[in-house]
């Protein structure tokens, strides 16, 4: 099938590139314009919760709550809040502001509340509800005040913060982030390319992919953009996910393509190059996106709009980075033919080419490896799965938090805001447990409901912040960090109280998302398992015709995964080499990190999996020996395999620069991950399991067998080789 599709290509190169042309203007031209359709919220919170019923009931009651802009005035040397003049300047600037812009303001002046003043009194905030319709107007109406807000005078100083304010920093950030990003990762990708194949034109043609999935991803988000909302946040993740993924097939396709040119020189038509590569590399390039696009299909069993975002933008990028590598692609290289090969830099050495066109020779640095390992093949076992344990030991001690200023760079006025927040004024005074309350208005009831909520440990008072009918809103405060266990368990102690007569409580609050946000999760990642899982192994069972060698390829991937969640806990939780990735530790981990990461290092490892096992697949059906398949599989894919996870690794360290620090802890968690894949896993383990395996690799029962001989997705139109074609296990 892949080789006949090959040929199309090849016959219809001019068709297809002037297709490819005409999307490519389209997708600069309109989805480029995705960065305005996107949602600036961030989409962590569980819209089914009971938080989130909170929130929703008190607004409908009381009006929106929120703390939209938190305005942090701090005063001259020898001035305090009891001075008339800093009272004047605050309320001076603060009706200076557009009308229709603000819907209300609370300041010290207007409450009286303590809260309101720092310890020193040299510092007080005002909190603005801004009147916008929704997220995205009051975003806009908070862009069009800031500069009024922090021209204050009178010897006062502003920095901005608050929930709008945080979000609109983190988004400005995240947009600023991507072009740094891509401008950083061009040139050394560019150099790689050369280097790797040793011409100019080879190495630009991945590179070519890669600007094609990108601009095409943005088209696809733009277009999921009218029919769901989608994170802002998603651009980021789809534009390394794109670059990576269209560069990983680049190198596989062009790669193979050189090969088959320079198997018989002089007698291999491109005709017949193109076709036996997409038997080959372009069948590995289709379940390798398939793979991937089903572990990304997971992320929409959760509630998240954060990880749903993720995984409408992920499926359609892998689409795109696949139907660029199986269509534009072998165009390409159709029309260049031998060209390929063009503005060498070094010397290519034909005695390599002629090597690689013998079955099963293992004879270079990589095969020899593999025979090594495969000589003592329970002594690399033991050690590289005790070593992969070890190094996901700590992931058992993480602890969870939600995203707030802290993702922000050290500095940035929002971070400077919450941090002040709760160093100098009472604890959690913009952020506390709510406990709205509906079905009764008797006073005498809500008092002793408010007196209980006090009298919890770790409370520090509750007070009523709206009231409206038989609807109140009780905030309830706390010393303990909103983030940490000890306000989680705050949480639960505060459900656990009883409402009053004939009355019903939803707890809400930051805190209380956190905790949700967190059941939530935990309870679809079983079906995320049993999806992902599932449909991962019937792929490779498809492609392999094996029962043992998809559950392999599984355990290898949740044991690299646990040591990469290990890795991300000591750098992002307890702070490791913060420093040196200029971040500050925030102490705790957002639930959704750890699961995005999950979903896209799964099939992201897949896809060098089965890159390694359609090698070692095919010299098999050509040896019908194990060992030697092994150790020539590895031979063969051994630095394709290495130069795509450096190149990989080079996009995802550009963004690991990003100043949102869960931002960079996605690109720093999925660098290490691909550098344990593709040495770790893929040099050491995977040769010595298939040893030890030996015969059993390859082995199915009787009916799975009929199963893979009729619909297995083989190279070419050849039948499944015999059952009896198997090696003893020793």
């Amino acid at each position: 099938m892949f080789d006949r599709w090959g040929r199309w290509v090849h016959r219809r190169r001019g068709w297809v590139l002037a297709v490819a042309g005409a999307a490519l203007v389209f997708a600069a031209v309109w989805g480029t314009g995705v960065f305005g359709a996107l949602s600036s919220s961030g989409g962590f919170e569980t819209p089914s919760s009971e938080s989130a019923h909170a929130a929703r009931t008190a607004e409908r009651a009381l009006g929106r709550d929120d703390a939209d802009v938190v305005v942090l005035y701090q005063a001259r040397p020898g001035m305090t809040v009891d001075d008339p003049s800093y009272r004047a300047a605050v309320e001076r600037s603060l009706s200076a502001l557009p009308p229709g812009k603000v819907a209300s303001t609370s300041t010290y002046w207007t409450t009286g509340a303590r809260q309101f003043v720092s310890d020193d009194r040299t510092a007080t905030y005002a909190v603005l509800r801004l009147a916008g319709p929704d997220e995205a107007g009051r975003e806009d109406g908070f862009k069009d005040i800031r500069d009024e807000l922090t021209d204050v005078g009178g010897g006062l100083t502003a920095k901005l913060g608050g929930t709008v304010g945080t979000g609109t920093a983190i988004n400005e950030r995240v947009s600023s982030d991507i072009g740094r990003a891509e401008g950083m990762a061009m040139p050394v990708l560019l150099v790689l390319l050369v280097l790797i194949f040793g011409g100019l034109v080879a190495a630009s043609l991945p590179l070519a992919i890669g600007g094609f999935a990108i601009l095409g991803s943005f088209t696809a988000l733009h277009l999921l953009s009218y029919v769901t909302d989608v994170s802002i946040f998603a651009v980021n993740i789809t534009t390394f996910l794109g670059l990576g993924l269209a560069i990983d097939y680049g190198l596989f396709v062009v790669s193979r393509f050189r090969e088959e040119l320079g198997r018989d020189p002089g007698r291999t038509t491109v005709e017949d190059a193109l076709a036996a590569t997409m038997a080959t590399a372009g069948r590995t390039v289709a379940v390798s996106g398939v793979t991937v696009a089903v572990s990304l299909s997971g992320l929409l069993l959760f509630e998240q709009n954060f990880l749903r975002s993720m995984g409408y933008g992920g499926i359609a990028t892998v689409f795109v980075c696949m139907v660029g590598a199986l269509t534009v692609l072998p165009a390409l290289l159709s029309l260049l033919g031998t060209r390929v090969n063009a503005l060498s830099v070094r010397r290519r050495r034909r005695s390599s080419a002629t090597a690689a066109s013998a079955p099963g020779r293992a004879d270079g640095w990589w095969g020899r490896l593999a025979h090594s390992v495969m000589r003592r093949p329970v002594v690399y076992v033991v050690a590289t799965v005790a070593l992969l344990v070890a190094l996901g030991s700590p992931f058992a001690r993480i602890n969870w938090g939600g995203v707030d200023a802290k993702v922000l760079p050290d500095g940035t006025d929002a971070r400077v805001v919450s941090e002040q927040m709760e160093t100098r004024f009472p604890r959690n005074a913009t952020a506390p447990i709510e406990a709205v309350v509906t079905g009764t208005a008797d006073r005498a009831a809500l008092q002793a409901y408010q007196d209980r909520l006090t009298a919890l440990p770790g409370a520090t008072d509750a007070a009523v912040t709206g009231s409206s009918g038989t609807t109140t809103r009780i905030a309830l405060r706390y010393d303990a960090d909103p983030n940490s266990g000890a306000a989680r368990a705050l949480v639960d102690r505060v459900r656990d109280v009883p409402a009053p007569p004939g009355a019903r409580v939803q707890v809400g609050g930051a805190t209380a998302e956190v905790s949700d946000q967190l059941a939530s999760v935990g309870a679809t990642l079983p079906w995320l398992a049993l999806l992902v899982g599932g449909a991962t192994f019937a792929l490779l069972f498809l492609a392999f015709g094996s029962i043992l060698l998809p559950l392999k390829a599984i355990v290898m991937n949740l044991l690299s995964l646990s040591a990469t969640f290990g890795a991300v806990v000591l750098i992002f939780q307890d702070g490791h080499l913060s420093g040196l990735l200029d971040f500050t530790a925030t102490g705790s981990i957002a639930p959704a990190m750890p699961v995005l990461m999950l979903a896209m290092l799964f099939g992201i490892s897949m896809d060098y999996e089965v890159f390694l096992l359609s090698r070692v697949r095919e010299q098999y059906d050509l040896t019908g020996s194990n060992t030697a398949a092994v150790a020539a599989g590895v031979q063969r894919t051994g630095a394709i395999i290495t130069s795509a996870a450096l190149l990989f690794i080079v996009v995802i360290g550009a963004f690991a620069t990003s100043g949102v620090t869960f931002i960079k802890m996605t690109g720093v968690g999925m660098a290490i991950a691909i550098l344990m894949d593709a040495t770790l896993v893929r040099a050491l383990l995977v040769p010595a399991t298939m040893r030890l395996l030996g015969r059993a690799n390859w082995w199915a029962p009787g009916p799975l067998r009929r199963l893979y001989g009729r619909f297995g997705i083989r190279e070419g139109d050849e039948p499944a080789p015999p059952a009896s074609r198997l090696e003893p296990v020793a």
